[in-house]
This record gives C-alpha cells, sequence and structure tokens, in this order.
C-alpha cells in the first residue's frame, strides 16, 4: 500500500510539471506594506524567507484550484474535491517549517497527493543545503545553531543533519563513480595516493584540452599496491577513457603505480615523474649541510628549457654524489630520464611547471583534509569514500583552468609525433 501511495507522488509531480507546461498558471502574492515593513523589522532575509512560505502555499493553492475548483463552489465536472487541511512542513533554506497543507480527495474518498507538496518536502533539498554547508567545514554539532533562522523550524539536530549528510555524501560519491568520461578529452592524467586517517586513498585527476581539471576515479586500499591502482584504471575505461589515445602520466615515484599505467596504457603512456618528489627523496639521504645545494643544483636543472642540457647537468650531479654519498646518487639515478619527460616532449615553459609534478593532486588532497577535519571519529562501510568523494568534488566546482593551458594544443601535438616515433623505431628494430 505504501508503495503504491509513493508511486501516486511521483504522478502527482508528474502532472503538476504537465499542468505548468501547458496552461502555465499565473502564480501571485500581495503583502499589505504594513505586514512587509513589519517583517522587515527582523532583517530583509527574514522579510524573503516568509514570502517564501507565502509562496509555497499560493503554488499549493494554485494545484488545488485545477483540482477540485474553486474554493466554496461545487464543480460537477471535477473528479476531486477539497478536504480541509493538515498540518504539514516544507524545506526551506536546509530548514524544515511548519505550514499547512491543503487535502484533495476524489469522487471514491480516496487521498489524491499535491505535487507541489510533495516537491517542496523533498529531503534532496535539505540534503544539498546540508552538504554545501558541510563542504564549507559547518560540522552537525554547530548546525542548528547557525542556521537556524525561524523561530518555528525544526529538524536540525545533530542526528537528523548527520542523517541527509550521509544522503547527500553517499550521491555525491555515485556521481564520482558513474561520471561518464567517454567525451572527455584528457590530454594528461595525474595519479597519487596519500595516507588518510589509516587508510589509503588513490585518485586519478584528468587535463582536459580546454584546460579543465576533472576528477577521474577514487579508489581505497590499504596499500597503494599496482592491483588497486589496475581497478580504477579499468574502471575507468569502462566509462569511457580510451587508454590508446597517447597521454602523459604524472606519477610519484611509487613502483605501483608505474607498474599499472604500463600495463593499462602500454606504449600510449608518457610518464613524468614528478620532480618535487624526486628532489625530496635524493635530499632525505643528505646531512642537512649538504641538502640546500642539491636542491638547488636539481632545480636548476629541471628550470632548464633544452631536454639535453637537463640530463646532462642531472648526470653531473650524479657523478658528484657517488662521491658525496652513493645512496643519494642511486636516487637520482633511479628514473632519473622519466623526471624530464616534459622536457624530452618539448613542452612549453608555462605548461611544463604545470604538468612537471603532482602538485595538482596534492592541493586537492588538501581540500580533502581541510573538510574532512570535522570528523571526530570514522566509522567503517562507505564512510572513507563519501567524504572524500564529496572533498572532491567540492574542490572540483573551485578549480581554474590549469595554468598555461593555451599551449596544451603544443603537447598534444608532440605526443602524436612521439607515439609516431616510437612505432616507427620498433619496426626498424624488428620488435613487435
Amino acid at each position: 500500500m505504501k508503495k503504491t501511495y509513493q508511486i501516486q507522488k511521483q504522478r502527482a509531480i508528474q502532472k503538476l510539471r504537465k499542468h505548468a507546461e501547458e496552461e502555465n498558471p499565473p502564480v501571485q502574492l500581495a503583502f499589505p506594506l504594513a505586514e512587509l515593513m513589519t517583517l522587515l523589522k527582523d532583517g530583509l532575509t527574514h522579510l524573503v524567507r516568509q514570502v517564501g512560505i507565502a509562496l509555497l502555499n499560493e503554488v499549493m493553492e494554485v494545484e488545488v484550484k485545477h483540482l477540485a475548483g474553486e474554493r466554496n463552489r461545487a464543480d460537477p465536472n471535477r473528479s476531486c474535491s477539497r478536504w480541509g487541511r493538515e498540518p504539514g512542513c516544507s524545506v526551506v533554506a536546509g530548514q524544515k517549517v511548519h505550514l499547512q497543507r491543503p487535502r484533495v480527495r476524489d469522487h471514491k474518498n480516496r487521498e489524491v497527493p499535491l505535487g507541489s507538496y510533495e516537491l517542496f518536502q523533498r529531503g534532496s533539498l535539505m540534503e544539498e543545503s546540508v552538504w554545501k554547508k558541510m563542504m564549507h567545514g559547518l560540522t552537525t554539532r554547530r548546525y542548528s545553531e547557525v542556521v537556524k533562522e525561524f523561530v518555528e523550524s525544526y529538524g536540525i539536530e545533530k542526528s537528523t543533519i548527520s542523517r541527509h549528510f550521509i544522503q547527500a555524501s553517499r550521491r555525491e560519491l555515485q556521481k564520482l563513480s558513474q561520471r561518464k568520461l567517454k567525451d572527455r578529452k584528457l590530454c594528461a592524467i595525474l595519479i597519487d595516493g596519500t595516507c588518510f586517517d589509516d587508510q589509503q586513498l588513490i585518485v586519478a585527476l584528468g587535463v582536459q584540452w580546454s584546460g579543465q581539471k576533472l576528477v577521474l576515479g577514487l579508489r581505497q586500499g590499504a596499500t597503494e599496491n599496482a592491483t588497486v591502482v589496475k581497478q580504477m584504471l579499468a574502471d575507468m575505461q569502462e566509462r569511457g577513457v580510451d587508454f590508446e589515445v597517447p597521454r602523459l602520466f604524472v606519477l610519484d615515484g611509487s613502483k605501483a603505480l608505474h607498474a599499472a599505467v604500463r600495463h593499462q596504457a602500454g606504449p600510449a603512456a608518457f610518464v613524468q615523474r614528478c620532480q618535487i618528489h624526486k628532489i625530496r627523496n635524493v635530499t632525505e639521504h643528505l646531512s642537512d649541510e649538504y641538502k640546500p645545494y642539491v636542491k638547488t643544483k636539481m632545480q636548476a636543472a629541471y628550470s632548464m628549457l633544452d631536454h639535453i642540457d637537463a640530463k646532462r647537468a642531472l648526470q653531473s650531479l650524479h657523478r658528484e654524489l657517488m662521491h658525496l654519498n652513493p645512496s643519494a646518487a642511486r636516487s637520482l639515478e633511479e628514473g632519473m630520464e622519466e623526471t624530464i619527460t616534459v622536457h624530452r616532449l618539448r613542452v612549453p615553459s608555462h605548461l611544463r611547471q604545470s604538468l612537471a609534478s603532482t602538485n595538482m593532486i596534492e592541493s586537492a588532497f588538501s581540500t580533502v583534509e581541510t573538510v574532512c577535519r570535522n570528523v571526530k571519529r570514522w566509522q567503517g562501510g562507505d564512510q572513507y569514500l563519501r567524504w572524500v568523494a564529496s572533498a572532491l568534488l567540492y574542490a572540483e566546482s573551485r578549480w581554474n583552468r590549469l595554468r598555461g593551458h593555451k599551449q596544451i594544443p603544443v603537447l598534444i601535438k608532440e605526443l602524436e609525433v612521439a607515439v609516431v616515433r616510437a612505432i616507427t623505431t620498433r619496426q626498424q628494430w624488428g620488435v613487435g
């Protein structure tokens, strides 16, 4: 019976929308000036909200007129009749407020749902408001004291807000995990992991040809292992990412990330190792006396425009480190060529600064930490993924286009040329 009534509610909403599209009835409000002046004493915001409630009542009255005719006037042509009013509620600005809901019954004395009332009462209206406020740092404990602007408002207790946020954040997680990527033209993909609380979270971020940044995937695992990353890349492929298209993959020094990308994208993957991670890894082997010197040398090498010059500078530093600290030298040598992939591809300087490191994704992780710091106790289930997905989508909504995005066509052209060159080389040497 309950399921049947829910179906009737959905049909009532559809009928209301159809009525609005076909007949477009006017909705008018008339407020005495004296009443407006009284409401203004509590501020313009209070006035706007009270007018909003009056508007909700008027919209319901327009729908009732459509179903049952004018008040106090029998209409034999109507299949419904008015049946008084009863207490109800609506969601306004993330708060539930009381109102009197008009009732309508059909000729068989059955309750007829009002589409307007069902729309105003939808939990999603509150969930969206709760989600946005909590993304800005409001906690469930302080929600009621901050947002309560109606004297008669209710439904904003800690437990209620928590339930609404769970639904809203679960919807954001679903939005991220089901996002279609087929029509997204990506020139670069950044992948990195971070230890969040006691969980390892892997995130993929894409850079579109237009320079817009986009969250592509999210995975939770015990460690940053190749299996987890392969699953994330496979999921991205199912949602439309073509890994045969040549792209730049910006990674840290993780062997698991490197192996997963090579497995999924093969020769179409041009790996750029994060230069900042490489500098940090090398200097960690050194004493405080030599750290500034080596850091300056590496930064100078990475700032060179030509690939050969940058490689020579790094090789020269490697020879120095062999005498100073062989462990630091081996760390520099490991993956050295991949730290200057942007040089080899002749990526212009402004765009190179954006794509030579994983700073973009590190910035996203910073937003995640800021948003999630109000969580005092982490529980099981999908809580980690819900919060992190919400924070990532919130960060995405605030991102500007990539610095140097006007130079992206140069990168795309160089990637295509590099793929052709690699295929030609393999054919000359008789390789697969």
